[in-house]
C-alpha cells in the first residue's frame, strides 16, 4: 500500500456534491456573513489602529504590536477551532462569537496602551473561530476554489465599504471610537447571523494518514506553502508607503496605489471564481507567484509613480487571483480534507510573520530588504508547491 494519497486531478476536483447536506441559500449567507466579520479587523484595523496612535492611546511600537497580535490570535484560532470543537454546536459557537466580538470591540474603546493591545489579541480568538467556521463549509462543497473566490472577493468589498463609510461619516464625528463601536454593532449582526447557519457538518472523509484527525504529512507541506504565500505578500505589500517615499513620489501616490490594489484584489478574486474549474489550479497558482515574484523586481528599481502605481494595482490582482487555488493544493496533498480546513489558519499566520520577519531586514533608509526577504519565500512556496504536484501518485493505467 502507497503512503502518498491517490491524485486529485482538476477533473476529480469537479463539481459532485457536498459532502453532507448541502446548506440551503440562507445559512451559505450567514456562514460567509460570519466569516466576513471574522476577517474585517484585518481590512480596517490599519486605518483605526493609526486612529489610536493619532489620539495617543498606542504608541508607533504598541501599533504594530496590536496589528501582530490579533493577526497571530486569528491564525491560532481558526487553526484550532476544529480540533476544539468539532462539527456540530455551530449556531452556538457562532452566536457566541458574534457576542465576544461586539463586547471586545467595545471595550476597545475604554482602554490605552497593553491593555488596550491585550484586548485586541483577545478579539482576534473568535475572530479566528468564525474565519475557521467558513473555511469548514467552503472545503465541503463541490467546487472550493471558487467558494474561496466568492469569500476572498466578498470580504474585500466589505472591507472597501468598511473603510469608505467609518472615513466619510464616522471618524469626523465620532473620533476613533467611533469606528470600533461601528465594529461592535457587526458583531451584534455577526450573533443574530450565527442563529442561521448550519446546525452542524458533515464530518469530513474518514482514513488518510494523519492520526487523531490531523493532516498527513503532505498536508502539512501544503499549509507551509500556504503560510510562506501569505507570509511573501504581506512582508513586501506591508512596506508600500515607505517604498514610495523612498522613490521621491508624490504625497499621496502610496494612499492611491493602496486603493488600486484594493480594487484589482476584488478583479482578482472575481477573476478566480469564474475560472475555477476551466483553468489548472497549478498552472494559475504557479504562474500567479511567479508574476507576482516578478513584480517585486519592479518595486525594487524604485519606479516613477505611473509604474509604481501600476504595479500595486497588478499585486493586487494576481493576489486574489492565486488565494483561492491554494485550498485545490490542500485537496490534492490531502484529500481527506483536513489540510484544507486549516488553510484559513496557516495563512493568517504568515500574514502575522511576514511584516515581522520583514522588520529584521530594512533600515530607515532602505526598506528594499523586505522585497529580498519576500522573494524567497515565494521561492520555497512555489518549491513545494511544485514538489507537492509533481510527486502526486498517479494510479497505474492497466492494460
Amino acid at each position: 500500500m502507497s503512503l502518498a494519497p491517490a491524485a486529485v486531478t482538476d477533473a476529480e476536483l469537479a463539481p459532485r456534491g457536498w459532502i453532507g447536506v448541502a446548506p440551503s441559500a440562507v445559512q451559505r449567507a450567514a456562514v460567509l456573513f460570519a466569516g466576513i466579520a471574522g476577517v474585517m479587523f484585518a481590512g480596517v484595523g490599519p486605518l483605526l489602529l493609526g486612529g489610536l496612535q493619532a489620539a495617543g492611546r498606542l504608541s508607533a511600537a504598541q501599533l504594530g504590536q496590536a496589528g501582530t497580535v490579533e493577526l497571530l490570535a486569528m491564525g491560532i484560532a481558526a487553526a484550532g477551532a476544529g480540533p476544539l470543537f468539532g462539527v456540530r454546536r455551530l449556531r452556538l459557537i457562532a452566536f457566541v462569537c458574534g457576542l465576544l466580538m461586539a463586547g471586545l470591540n467595545y471595550a476597545t474603546t475604554r482602554v490605552s496602551g497593553d491593555a488596550l493591545t491585550l484586548v485586541r489579541a483577545v478579539n482576534g480568538l473568535p475572530s479566528g473561530v468564525l474565519i475557521w467556521l467558513t473555511t469548514a463549509m467552503i472545503v465541503r462543497a463541490p467546487r472550493p476554489e471558487r467558494w474561496s473566490g466568492v469569500y476572498l472577493t466578498l470580504q474585500t468589498l466589505a472591507q472597501l465599504g468598511v473603510v469608505a463609510g467609518v472615513s466619510a461619516f464616522v471618524l469626523a464625528r465620532f473620533g476613533v471610537d467611533g469606528g470600533f463601536i461601528c465594529l461592535a454593532a457587526l458583531g451584534l449582526a455577526t450573533a443574530v447571523a450565527g442563529l442561521f447557519v448550519p446546525p452542524m457538518f458533515a464530518p469530513l472523509a474518514e482514513g488518510g494518514e494523519g492520526p487523531g484527525g490531523l493532516p498527513s504529512g503532505r498536508g502539512w507541506l501544503a499549509l507551509a506553502a500556504a503560510f510562506c504565500f501569505q507570509a511573501f505578500i504581506l512582508a513586501a505589500w506591508i512596506y508600500v508607503e515607505p517604498l514610495s517615499r523612498q522613490s521621491h513620489h508624490p504625497e499621496g501616490t502610496a494612499g492611491l496605489a493602496i486603493s488600486l490594489s484594493l480594487g484589482a484584489q476584488v478583479l482578482g478574486g472575481g477573476a478566480a471564481t469564474a475560472l475555477a474549474g476551466r483553468v489548472s489550479w497549478f498552472k494559475a497558482l504557479m504562474g500567479s507567484i511567479a508574476l507576482a515574484t516578478g513584480l517585486l523586481a519592479v518595486f525594487a528599481a524604485l519606479p516613477t509613480a505611473p509604474v509604481f502605481l501600476a504595479a500595486s494595482a497588478a499585486f493586487g490582482f494576481v493576489w486574489l487571483f492565486a488565494a483561492p487555488f491554494l485550498t485545490p493544493l490542500a485537496i490534492e496533498a490531502d484529500p481527506t480534507r483536513r489540510a484544507a480546513v486549516l488553510g484559513s489558519g496557516a495563512a493568517l499566520l504568515g500574514c502575522s510573520a511576514g511584516p515581522f520577519l520583514a522588520s529584521l531586514v530594512v533600515s530607515d533608509t532602505d526598506v528594499r530588504g523586505a522585497l529580498a526577504l519576500g522573494a524567497g519565500l515565494a521561492a520555497v512556496a512555489m518549491a513545494i508547491i511544485g514538489g507537492l504536484h509533481l510527486s502526486r501518485h498517479r494510479p497505474a493505467v492497466s492494460g
